[in-house]
């Protein structure tokens, strides 16, 4: 005896309906929109980056973000190499990790009406900055499409648990709308060795 047609429909249509009114909406609106990319965002921590994401810029004609990025002396000398100009590209230090790319700079990308950003950065690192970015990004309906830089043999194979681990703390951050690590670091020193 099956299941039926009608009661599959219903229940779908049950589970697609809460999922559009709960706090999931945001997530369902960045999953299904078709906007074209409007941002880029580069991830810093490397030139090659940075140069990629300005030839992207370039070529693309869109605005772009680099946060935590090479000096700002190096970073105007890109960008005059790539032919771009200030009002083209925005620098911006406050990120010191790759939470901090993400919460610095959401609600100013939702309040711009961001939907669609291309994300930049090493290969390596673009699985968990997905996995950050789509919880943080996400939560304020923005789709994060990701543009990976070779690292070649700098490439360093993130583990699952640190992938996880930031997935977490992102997940807090959109529940509490502050970054756990610090509260974390002090009540359990010995989980986070210092460099």
């Amino acid at each position: 005896m099956g299941f039926g047609i009608r009661p599959f429909l219903l229940v779908s249509s049950l589970v697609a309906g809460a999922a559009f009114a709960t706090p999931l909406r945001p997530f369902a609106k960045a999953a299904l929109t078709r906007q074209d990319p409007q941002k880029i965002l580069v991830l810093g921590g490397d030139a090659d980056r940075e140069r990629i994401g300005l030839r992207l810029a370039r070529q693309l004609e869109l605005p772009l973000v680099v946060s935590g990025g090479t000096n700002p002396e190096y970073a105007q000398w890109l960008m005059e190499h790539e032919g771009l100009g200030q009002n083209e590209v925005r620098l911006d230090y406050r990120a010191q990790d790759t939470l901090g790319n993400f919460t610095s700079l959401v609600d100013e990308l939702q309040g711009e009406e961001i939907e669609h950003v291309l994300l930049v950065t090493s290969e390596d690192h673009l699985p968990r900055a997905l996995i950050v970015g789509g919880i943080v990004a996400g939560s304020r309906g923005i789709r994060l499409t990701g543009v990976p830089v070779s690292c070649a043999e700098r490439c360093r194979k993130e583990s699952l648990g640190k992938r996880w681990g930031d997935g977490l703390r992102a997940l807090a951050w959109v529940v509490t709308g502050r970054d756990l690590k610090p509260w974390a670091r002090r009540r359990w020193p010995e989980l986070f060795p210092q460099p």
